[in-house]
């Protein structure tokens, strides 16, 4: 019979690239008997039953204890400790914090409700919380649409001295095109699942035309626009160059974003995943706009906005690679010049399937993903406990499990998922939960103790192949 060091041994291997795993490896043999993480019932901010449902119904599928206990411990880590929901002037308002940081980013707080939207119909409570964070990003998005992150009230954070203009209802103001992407995606998608309008009040159509002029403002065919950003500080990646404004762009349509969904700062301002999201989320825009608030004149003008993005892409977004041939680069200042990376945060380049700009296969996103899965991508480590993508953010040698679970979400191999899969579980290093980022050789040394945008997208991950492959979970 195999030992644990045995298993761990193969696991390693595996992950280090030097064996496939079959399908039916088990992906622990540690004995029955897994203690929850979770809070006590008592002690949860808020209890989905369709949630609750869910869990019973996977876990008892799962044949691999060690993976349904980190389902069970994941899945509901955003509703679990992040979510604080009230009813305010009859309205539903959700604030979501990241976990360990006690601010509301519209990024996370998107991404940390979405895997629960496909339950909404079974559960008018968790329709009820969605819908509040719809309602609460429109009210940041009014506050200011160049901030990443909010307070819950006006009380200042530790960045108040950020050379830029901040106000006390800012947690930080970093300006990044994802940030106002997120909502109109959480927006749509809440619309296309429940049905439910109500969130298009005045307030959300006002905070989208706030968009739409931020993102004309940054395509900076006339000027630098209003936004600068400057941060006493020796990290590099903290900071805008140039007054605050970065790096020059020629201004061919794209959008500028001083910094990338990891909050660090752009090198080259056009982000191309982010322009690429941007793309998606006008389209989306202009959708609600024709079909809910009937306002045809500002969805034709997402419509074209969107185009015109698209077809910059098209032609500054894509580069000869020595290796590779043509692929979609991570950064470019229309001038000719192109960043070859990716990072693990999202949007980049490996999840523009996942936000439905590409698809899996693409000949262009499959050279891409080649690229980005290979040592010519410089943040993607391989070590003796994983291999995947990491981030500036955290530094060299350091995975990123959002990387990982991002990997398995956009594969269309199953063998890749599993592999996916079997690096998450060894990534946890005992905790029963995703972290931010852990050592390549060491998951032991990790960030991010209490990160749930990544606990959330390894049970989004986990429900996608339940539903889609579960030969992959030994289902």
């Amino acid at each position: 019979m195999a030992t644990r060091k045995d298993f761990l041994k193969t696991s390693a291997m595996a992950a280090a690239g030097l064996i496939t795993l079959p399908l039916k490896f088990p992906y622990s043999i540690e004995p029955a008997g897994f203690t929850s993480k979770r809070p006590k019932p008592s002690e949860r901010l808020f209890t989905s039953k369709a949630v609750e449902d869910t869990i019973r119904e996977v876990t008892k599928a799962l044949p691999d204890q060690k993976l349904a206990w980190l389902f069970e411990n994941c899945f509901p880590n955003t509703l679990d400790t992040t979510v604080e929901f009230e009813m305010k002037n009859g309205r539903p308002d959700t604030f979501v914090i990241t976990g360990d940081i006690k601010a509301m980013w519209l990024r996370d707080s998107s991404a940390q409700v979405w895997p629960y939207l496909p339950l909404t119909p079974k559960d008018t409570h968790l329709r009820q919380l969605i819908a509040g964070v719809v309602n609460r990003q429109s009210q940041c998005i009014l506050i200011d649409p160049y901030a990443n992150a909010f307070n819950k009230k006006p009380t200042g954070s530790e960045w108040d001295s950020d050379h830029t203009k901040m106000s006390p209802w800012l947690h930080e103001r970093k300006w990044e095109i994802d940030s106002l992407c997120y909502p109109i995606r959480l927006a749509h998608g809440y619309w296309k699942t429940t049905g439910d309008t109500s969130v298009f009040d005045a307030d959300w159509k006002k905070a989208m035309a706030l968009i739409v002029k931020t993102f004309r403002q940054q395509q900076r065919k006339h000027d630098h626009g209003p936004y600068h950003f400057q941060r006493t500080t020796p990290n590099p990646y903290d900071t805008q160059s140039l007054g605050g404004y970065g790096n020059p762009v020629n201004p061919v349509g794209l959008i500028c974003s001083m910094f990338r969904p990891s909050d660090d700062a752009t090198f080259l301002p056009f982000l191309i995943p982010s322009n690429a999201f941007a793309v998606v989320s006008l389209r989306q825009l202009a959708e609600i706009s024709h079909k809910v608030t009937h306002d045809g004149a500002f969805a034709t003008e997402c419509s074209n906005f969107a185009t015109e993005v698209e077809r910059a892409l098209q032609q500054y977004a894509l580069s000869e690679h020595d290796h590779y041939g043509k692929i979609i680069a991570y950064e470019t200042d229309g001038f000719g010049n192109h960043l070859f990376m990716d990072d693990a945060n999202v949007p980049d380049l490996l999840g523009l399937p996942y936000l439905g700009y590409l698809r899996k296969d693409d000949p262009l996103y499959k050279r891409t993903r080649a690229f980005v899965l290979s040592n010519s991508n410089p943040f993607f480590f391989k070590g003796t406990a994983a291999e995947g993508i990491g981030s500036p953010h955290t530094g060299l040698n350091r995975i990123w499990p959002i990387g990982i679970t991002m990997r398995a979400l956009t594969s269309t191999d199953e063998k890749e998922m599993h592999h996916c899969i079997d690096m998450l579980l060894l990534s946890t290093a005992g905790t029963g939960f995703m972290h931010e980022s852990f050592d390549k050789d060491d998951p032991s040394k990790f960030s991010r103790s209490w990160f749930a945008w990544a606990n959330t997208l390894f049970g989004e991950m986990i429900l996608h192949m339940y539903h889609e492959h579960p030969k992959v979970l030994g289902i």
